[in-house]
């Protein structure tokens, strides 16, 4: 295998940068990789150069994500191991095929796939009209952007104190998986200062055993549950990193409304 020009300090502040964020010292990264801490600082100052099997290894050690196992193997001279196929391309097209008959079943209820930083790349009929309400034609398809600074998700979600403290708390261990995500960082940015305009603690707030999203609709209101799938079987960055969504309705209303709104909009009754 041909190794590519080597970038020792990109690789030994990645390195640094990606302990730091898993709150590691050197000696647990080095006993991790079964390594000399000696080692590990030499190459976080740039005086060793790893083998290729030295950066999977401290990629393994780190926990690191694929996309990121990629970057650390291009900042060592080294080729990505990982392969980061795009959803249209030909070779992901029994994995889209999954991923429509699993939307196609779940209708009439609501489903979105969103990449690993929550950009909407797909959702159902049902589900665009209800994030319509959520983004009064504003054009964006960030979920969390959607929910920290559009007025009318906070006009629209009957709870939505509740939901701004939830998504701070799971995109905040996203955040922690990640390991130095810097997309991520930033809407946990934006989770902190809605929060802050809010005056809500997130570690603190009550939590029900059953979280619902409530939104305010013209039929009432609506109650859903969430379901979260990610795909884990695949060694394609792509496919790690999807996140589909599955909105349940949470009551018998919720599920008469919904069934409504989706014949409406198809022009044909659900049987």
């Amino acid at each position: 295998m041909t190794r590519l020009p080597p970038e020792p300090s990109r690789f030994a502040a990645l390195l640094r940068r990606f302990r730091t964020a898993r709150r590691m010292s050197q000696l647990d990264l080095a006993l991790a990789c079964n390594i000399s801490a000696r080692h590990l600082s030499f190459l976080e100052t740039g005086r060793a150069s790893p083998s290729r099997d030295m950066v999977l290894e401290l990629a393994e050690g780190l926990v690191l994500p694929l996309g990121e196992r990629n970057t650390l193997l291009q900042a060592a001279g080294f080729a990505a191991l990982f392969p980061a196929s795009p959803l249209t391309s030909d070779v992901l097209g029994p994995f889209r095929e999954m991923l429509s008959e699993m939307m196609a079943r779940h209708a009439p209820y609501p489903a979105l796939l969103c990449d690993r930083h929550w950009n909407l790349l797909v959702a159902n009929p049902v589900a665009a009209l209800l994030l319509s309400s959520l983004t009064a034609d504003s054009g964006e398809s960030n979920l969390i952007r959607i929910l920290t600074a559009s007025g009318a998700a906070e006009a629209a979600i009957a709870n939505y104190g509740e939901m701004l403290a939830e998504m701070h708390g799971r995109i905040r261990l996203e955040a922690l998986e990640a390991a130095a995500d810097p997309v991520l960082e930033d809407l946990m940015e934006a989770l902190n200062a809605a929060c802050a305009r809010h005056g809500i603690s997130p570690g603190s707030q009550a939590r029900s055993p059953l979280l619902p999203l409530i939104l305010r609709s013209p039929a009432g209101e609506l109650r859903f549950l969430s379901a979260i799938a990610q795909f884990g079987t695949s060694e394609d960055v792509t496919v790690r990193d999807l996140r589909l969504e599955l909105l349940f309705p949470a009551n018998d209303a919720t599920k008469a409304a919904i069934r409504a709104i989706a014949a409406e909009a198809s022009g044909h009754p659900l049987p």
